[in-house]
């Protein structure tokens, strides 16, 4: 599973990198949750909570229903 998320973030991460930020995977738990770490200009950007809901969260779910949510660490 850690592997299909990694692809999927691999997705993700143009759209942060256009922004000057970056996504990085930390875990995947057993409750279903991705906990990711936000880099470059998203870390401690305003928007980055907004950014990890409705982008990474949304696809990453679409993609994977077994995934309940996407957190940041």
């Amino acid at each position: 599973m850690e592997d299909n998320i990694k692809a999927g973030i691999d997705k993700i991460r143009p759209f942060l990198q256009r922004d000057g930020g970056d996504i990085e995977f930390v875990e995947y738990t057993e409750d279903g949750i991705v906990k990711v770490r936000l880099q470059g200009a998203c870390k401690g950007c305003p928007g980055a909570q907004m950014t990890i809901k409705m982008v990474v969260e949304k696809i990453l779910k679409e993609q994977y229903p077994e995934i309940k949510g996407v957190e940041a660490v």
